[in-house]
């Protein structure tokens, strides 16, 4: 065989080689054939998990979501916010804090803005904060309910803030006392 046939030859070879696929080339009568990988099926797996989780999260907190308002935002759009639990925000009004034992439950007011809603809590459960203390505005967060009459909001719970640390630091450079240094808290009426 002269070198010009033996390369036609290698040539004709190397271009039939190029026409088949890398596939049709790695199997043969000697050569296994490559398996697939279930990654397909993991994929579809995985994917199946997720979106089951994601229904779960997104169903589970509908309805969990507790809005924060304002006195005076919550009675002007009260049906609104008639059936779901809402933190009400607002400032005690001097001199409503009334308390009864029996059964036990505290009633006061709260303001904002110039508007007042009656707060009833059927627990004796209220933060040390939760006074009346002459010279000090408290700010009063409660937890609850519009009630049906959408005149009284009922609480389950109450977070009362003082003024803090800083504030009172503020009022003493100022020369002021703080508003509660030696006052008592004025008394809880009886409901």
């Amino acid at each position: 065989m002269s070198v010009d046939q033996e390369l036609a030859r290698a040539v004709a070879e190397t271009d039939a080689e190029a026409s088949v696929p890398a596939v049709a080339q790695a199997t043969g009568p000697d050569r296994p054939t490559p398996k697939k990988k279930g990654n397909l099926g993991l994929l579809i797996g995985l994917l199946v998990m997720v979106a089951g989780v994601l229904t779960l999260v997104f169903t589970s907190f509908k309805g969990a979501a507790i809005y924060s308002l304002g006195v005076d935002q919550l009675v002007k759009e009260q049906a609104r916010y008639n059936q779901r639990t809402i933190r009400v925000k607002g400032m005690l009004v001097k001199g409503t804090l009334a308390r009864r034992d029996e059964p036990c439950e505290y009633r006061f007011k709260l303001q904002e803005k110039g508007v007042v809603l009656a707060v009833q809590h059927p627990s004796c459960v209220v933060p040390d904060t939760f006074k009346d203390m002459p010279g000090m505005d408290v700010e009063v967060q409660a937890e609850g309910k519009l009630a049906d009459d959408g005149k009284t909001f009922v609480s389950t719970a109450i977070v009362a803030k003082c003024p803090s640390k800083y504030e009172m630091q503020q009022k003493s450079m100022n020369g002021e006392l703080a508003p509660h240094a030696g006052k008592q808290a004025a008394p809880v009426q009886t409901l």
